[in-house]
């Protein structure tokens, strides 16, 4: 029998963990999508702490009406606006095993026009 795509995403995630950590100079942006929201935060593996969190529950985001790709680049832009306020400039992306497609790379993008550098 095929995985299922849970099965498969869980496999594709502890690959790429494998090699990305993420630190206090350079932390992890990992992204997590849900069937409705999507959520995004940058951790300190080093320190296991999570220095910025954004996600499309939060007012700005959750009042803005759209559909679910134009609330993850609102999710993306004010991630790399908490970002920029906190002195965290370079960060490492992890896509936590979902297709660089769609959300998450709306989500990418926004957070790359706000000034994060993958």
């Amino acid at each position: 029998m095929g995985l299922t795509k849970t099965e498969r995403r869980i496999r594709i995630r502890s690959r790429v963990r494998k090699i990305v950590t993420g630190s206090a100079e350079r932390p992890r942006l990992s992204v997590f999508r849900s069937n409705k929201e999507i959520y995004a935060q940058l951790i300190d593996d080093n320190n296991a702490t999570t220095l910025v969190a954004a996600s499309s529950t939060e007012k700005d985001v959750a009042s803005h009406k759209g559909n679910k790709t134009e609330r993850a680049a609102l999710v993306g832009k004010l991630l790399a606006k908490k970002a920029q306020a906190a002195g965290v400039e370079n960060v490492v992306f992890d896509r936590n095993g979902y297709l660089y497609h769609g959300r998450v790379k709306q989500l990418a993008d926004a957070a790359r026009e706000g000034g994060l550098k993958f």
